[in-house]
């Protein structure tokens, strides 16, 4: 909404007469726009948005322009194999559903990932091509989001005030373009949909104040909310300013506030409603999840902030990127210099772009922005909005028909700044560009528009659309190379021959739900076992649970980031642990090649007696070898002695060992290992020799434990494998997020210890059974029978003569959201029939 005169005006015609006293920008009179809007502007926005983005790309030669990767950190990681998995979900080639995603972690929750990660109603186009270019279509989900965003905020400011559309257009992609956008959420799609969110809410807003529209507010909420909580959230805070600084520069009276205020907090309490069960589960399953170091927020410099507000800046590391391009910086400072203005209208814009600004640096409004939670990264996440502020008033200013004193001012200011800041730390050499081209050129546009009359207007709107594209293509061109300068941000590959040829080995040795296939090292993502549609442990999530940490790290995986992040690993006895009965390995002589193996496993359920306690001092062989049931490994005595250990062990074993304390090299056999501490795991050293010797070096730092090596005895292994996999489930039958298994006549109540391979105990002959299902007890699991621990994995106590067992997998808190979207989904179908059901009644009347 905005200002005009009495007379109806359609949008996108000339602005108002600068001379006329009730200019967009004065709070004594309103606007409404049309109801039927023509699309130039968003279609400009989305243009020009997408272009420049793409340009940026094949200046980099980055994919699909290029043959360089564009996989950064996190897409590789995550993005693109939970995209492939949602792939093979759609097109039924998943192992899961909505609830449980099998591919991975043995066995995790999906629907919390789903809503964090594939949110982004555009995720849905990457099953629509081939699944080997799902990494393409999921670099595509950038620009598209982006151009959406912009697209939205240009039909957002023809609601704010009267303006031609292709100004709105190039407005509108200085949003979607900004600094935010290209520098730090470009290859984060579900953070993109915040960008979306924030115009749609304001569009939402305007109908609240308006009075009209209810539901059709209320789902828009749930759509900014149902792309990505996180940053809906922060676009949820940016429309409560908005709605804050429309409500005190129209001239409303207390009633309409008061009913405005109802009308926009209704409609979102209603749409979040709509969208809880996306929202709770992933709420609880955060609650539930490996809880990661909690750092501490420190604001940046002064200096340093304020130069995030350059154009085309990129400073190292978590800095904040607050700029836009430069035509809407001038034409935002532009609007500051115009008395013809109300005052009270630029001080209310003023304050707000003050306030949100140090909002950023202010650690408890700070927590505010993040939800209440230190952000484990860029900790300005929230810089959007303040771009979207600056792209808002720059339209308030170019809407009034800015004088060139003004804009002179504005660029001055622009300049000024940036001869002060030039100093700053990591300052680049693109921001001079930018500032001055790009800012010299801006203003000629906006000179040729006021002063060149109609015959040099298409020059005008065409210099002011180049500037914005070429200006912001080489911000982002700088922002992905100055931020390839860390080592995070590496890109990665996430095709090529040697992807297909690894999935189709997969492929060719899978055996779900028999067996469960790994999808071999090396890694190619942390995700690998979504990638190549393995069953693995490979996991990278947010929402891994606790409860698959506490089970999988004292078994010897290796993990990082706080144990959110689980690799795989080559271990027979792990294997026999978990079902693993294939594994594919890189060819010999074939350098893309990748070939597969099967061998024996036991079932994905098994059958056991309870306890079972390893004779070997506490520590990673003992647990292995108490949920295996059997002992296997020979554990020399005495403490290790580095940087030289020897130890003896008997010829034609397995050598292997754990150091989780150490960082350094490690040899052995005459081959190098690298110990990165706990992300190493466990190692497999070779063949005991005949002599029995096992000599093993170590040049590293860090504590190591009292027994790092131990040897595996094959024999005893293979003779565990045959008894779990005779006393287990005949048959096991997946379906989605349940399960279901057969057990033999048997061992149905009870099941015989089996014999040890080394030392003896005395034991009972029989001892109530309990079935295993090869799975971490992630909250949500229920089972035909009583829950019993085992060390971590998911287990039922069987009564005397039960041969069938099944569990079922519910997200958290599931239940009760449905219950709560029901309701949200009541009042909006009632508020939405209300007016029908009046006029029908009316109508009834005589």
């Amino acid at each position: 909404m905005g200002i005009t005169t009495s007379g109806a005006r359609r949008a996108g015609s000339a602005p108002l007469d600068p001379a006329l006293p009730t200019r967009p920008n004065d709070p004594r009179r309103r606007w409404s726009p049309p109801a039927a809007e023509p699309l130039y502007a968003p279609a400009l926005a989305f243009v020009l948005t997408t272009a420049a983005f793409c340009t940026s790309w094949a200046l980099r030669g980055q994919t699909p322009f290029g043959s360089r990767p564009r996989a950064v950190n996190d897409q590789a990681n995550q993005y693109v194999p939970f995209h492939k998995g949602l792939w093979d979900l759609v097109h039924g080639h998943g192992a899961g559903d909505l609830f449980l995603n099998w591919r991975g972690g043995f066995g995790q929750q999906y629907l919390a990932d789903y809503a964090t990660y594939l949110g982004n109603p555009f995720s849905w186009l990457t099953v629509l091509v081939p699944r080997r270019h799902v990494d393409v279509a999921v670099f595509a989900l950038s620009p598209l989001t982006m151009g959406l965003a912009a697209a939205l905020m240009a039909v957002y400011l023809g609601r704010l005030a009267p303006g031609s559309w292709w100004q709105r257009g190039v407005l509108g992609a200085c949003y979607g373009l900004c600094g935010w956008a290209l520098s730090d959420a470009s290859y984060i799609p579900m953070w993109l949909w915040g960008l979306a969110a924030l115009p749609l809410l304001g569009i939402a807003v305007e109908w609240c104040v308006e009075g009209r529209r209810w539901p059709a507010a209320a789902l828009l909420v749930a759509l900014a909310w149902a792309g990505n909580f996180y940053t809906g959230m922060m676009a949820t805070i940016a429309a409560t300013v908005l709605l804050a600084v429309r409500l005190l520069t129209l001239p409303l009276t207390g009633r309409e506030r008061g009913r405005a205020l109802v009308r926009a907090y209704t409609a979102a309490g209603t749409g979040i409603l709509l969208v809880l069960p996306l929202l709770l589960p992933s709420y609880l399953a955060s609650k539930a999840s490996q809880p990661t170091r909690v750092g501490s927020f420190d604001p940046q410099p002064l200096d340093v902030f304020l130069t995030g507000m350059l154009p085309a800046t990129h400073l190292w590391g978590g800095r904040p990127r607050l700029y836009v391009a430069s035509l809407a910086l001038v034409l935002a400072l532009s609007f500051f210099f115009d008395r013809r203005t109300a005052g009270r209208t630029r001080l209310v814009w003023g304050a707000a772009l003050v306030l949100v600004a140090a909002s950023f640096q202010f650690p408890p409004t700070q927590f505010v922005w993040h939800g209440l939670a230190v952000p484990n990264g860029n900790p300005y996440r929230e810089a959007f909005v303040f771009s979207a502020l600056v792209v808002i008033v720059a339209w308030l200013a170019l809407a009034g028909r800015p004088r060139p004193a003004q804009l002179a001012a504005g660029l001055g200011v622009l300049v000024g700044a940036t001869v002060l800041l030039r100093r700053t730390d990591d300052f680049g050499s693109a921001t001079w560009v930018a500032v001055l081209g790009g800012g010299a050129l801006s203003l000629a546009a906006l000179l040729l528009y006021l002063r060149g009359g109609r015959r040099l207007l298409p020059v005008a709107a065409v210099l002011m659309a180049a500037v914005v594209l070429a200006e912001s293509a080489l911000a982002a061109t700088e922002a992905d190379t100055r931020r390839a300068r860390e080592r995070w941000a590496q890109p990665a590959a996430t095709a090529g021959a040697s992807f297909d040829h690894r999935l189709a080995a997969v492929d060719r040795v899978d055996g779900w739900p028999r067996y469960r296939t790994d999808s071999g090292l090396p890694q190619s993502a942390y995700n690998d076992a979504l990638a190549f549609r393995a069953e693995g442990p490979q996991y990278y999530s947010s929402y891994l649970s606790s409860a698959t940490y506490r089970a999988l790290e004292p078994l010897g995986y290796g993990f990082k980031n706080d144990g959110r992040t689980f690799f795989g690993a080559d271990d027979p006895v792990l294997d026999a642990v978990f079902s693993i009965g294939a594994r594919v390995r890189p060819a010999a002589g074939a350098p893309e090649a990748w070939t597969g193996s099967v061998f024996p496993a036991p079932p994905l359920v098994t059958v056991r007696a309870a306890p079972y306690a390893s004779p070997h001092p506490a520590g990673v062989w003992s647990r292995r070898e108490d949920v295996l049931g059997a002992t296997v490994y020979e554990v020399p005595a005495g403490p290790a002695h580095l940087p030289a250990y020897t130890a003896r062990c008997a010829p034609g074993t397995e050598a292997f060992w754990y150091s989780p304390g150490l960082t350094g090299t490690l040899t052995a056999a005459g081959a190098s290992h690298p110990l990165a501490a706990r992300q190493t795991g466990v190692l497999r050293l070779g063949t005991v020799p005949a002599s029995g010797r096992v000599v093993v070096s170590v040049r590293a730092r860090g504590g190591t434990p009292a027994h790092p090596l131990a040897c595996l005895d094959p024999a005893a292994l293979g003779r565990a494998v045959r008894h779990l996999t005779a006393t287990g489930a005949t048959r096991v039958a997946v379906a989605g997020h349940s399960l279901t298994a057969t057990l033999p006549p048997r061992t149905a109540g009870s099941t015989a210890v089996p014999a040890r391979t080394a030392v003896t105990a005395a034991r009972p002959a029989s001892a109530p059974a309990v079935a295993v299902v090869a799975t971490t007890a992630v909250p949500g699991w229920h089972c035909s029978g009583p829950a019993t621990p085992f060390h971590g994995l998911l287990a039922v106590r069987l009564a005397p003569g039960t041969d069938r067992v099944s569990c079922s997998f519910t997200p958290p808190g599931l239940a009760p959201a449905l219950a709560g979207a029901a309701l949200g989904l009541l009042a909006l179908t009632a508020v939405a029939a209300a007016p029908l059901l009046r006029r029908r009644r009316a109508a009834r009347l005589p």
